[in-house]
């Protein structure tokens, strides 16, 4: 296949999930409904706690960061799916991919951010409860999130710049359903080396750092609670830190599966299928896990439901 320069390029081909007609509406009909659920799940947290007032801690407030940043990531990656689907257009111009590059990465990392940031605010629950307060305060808690927001989308300016400086490519036509930095990588025949030398600090920072910090602030929670001595009160404990366990494990197990494993064995299906789990599975478990395991979101919930029986 003949190199194509970058000048000529006016757009991409979006290969999308599958080429099997049949296995295209079934994946359409599937994954519809869990971004519809995904969707109807995170605005329910972020309204609930947007006019709750029982729900105006910092807990909540991070939850409502991670439920924007779930909304975004699926609707910015799972549209084109459905664009794919009812208008048979697998076209998609080079800076709009170029943008979609842009912010699902930036997404990425805002997560991986807010993660850390409620790990955080668990430990201090945990670990320094009368205090927790004065040290958790909203100034605090909007500094985190300013810094988790700035930072993500900032760090992924120079993964947008190296990725629109490559002059050719082998083909158009990119294996996935919207626009990541490996499906564009692998189809280039310019120099990646600059790019992947960048991925790899990235990824050092991102997952190994915040990672780090988040796995620390675990310690100190676990010694903590192994110390109480009433078993009320360790499972009363663990039980304020178990939603946010479970939704760490998950979505770093979906990051490595995606870009390590994947790397590793140099599989652009298994990629596909591992971004749809961080992209659309992924959100749509987060606020199931928030709401059925915590008391105070299912008591607003039922607020709000008698409050609209009542009007």
């Amino acid at each position: 296949m003949g190199f194509t320069n970058w000048t000529t390029i006016e757009g991409f081909r979006l290969k999308g999930l599958s080429g099997n007609t049949e296995l295209q509406v079934l994946s359409f009909v599937i994954i519809l409904f869990i971004y519809l659920f995904s969707l109807i799940g995170n605005l329910t947290i972020l309204l609930l706690v947007c006019f709750d007032l029982h729900l105006h801690t910092p807990m909540y407030f991070f939850l409502s960061n991670l439920s924007i940043i779930d909304i975004s990531s699926s609707t910015t990656t799972l549209h084109m799916i459905f664009v794919i689907f009812t208008t048979q257009n697998h076209v998609i111009s080079t800076w709009a991919c170029m943008a979609h590059l842009y912010i699902f990465c930036s997404l990425t990392s805002n997560e991986l951010s807010i993660l850390a940031s409620m790990s955080i605010d668990r430990y201090v629950a945990v670990c320094r409860p009368l205090h927790y307060h004065n040290i958790m305060n909203w100034k605090v808690c909007g500094l985190l999130a300013s810094v988790s927001w700035g930072f993500g989308f900032i760090e992924m300016v120079p993964t947008v710049l190296f990725s629109a400086w490559f002059t050719c490519y082998i083909s158009k036509e990119v294996d996935h359903y919207f626009c990541d930095v490996l499906p564009i990588r692998d189809i280039t025949c310019s120099d990646t080396s600059v790019l992947d030398l960048y991925i790899l600090i990235l990824g050092n920072v991102n997952i190994f750092i915040l990672l780090f910090l988040t796995i620390t602030s675990y310690i100190f929670i676990i010694t903590s609670i192994l110390r109480i001595s009433s078993r009320d009160g360790r499972r009363k404990a663990f039980y304020t830190c178990s939603s946010h366990i479970t939704v760490v494990v998950i979505f770093y197990s979906s990051i490595v599966l995606q870009y390590i494993v994947t790397v590793s064995g140099n599989n652009m299906g298994s990629n596909k299928i591992f971004s749809l789990f961080n992209t659309a599975i992924s959100p749509m478990i987060n606020p199931m896990i928030y709401s059925l395991k915590n008391k105070d979101v299912k008591s607003a919930l039922q607020r709000k439901l008698k409050l609209l029986k009542l009007l």
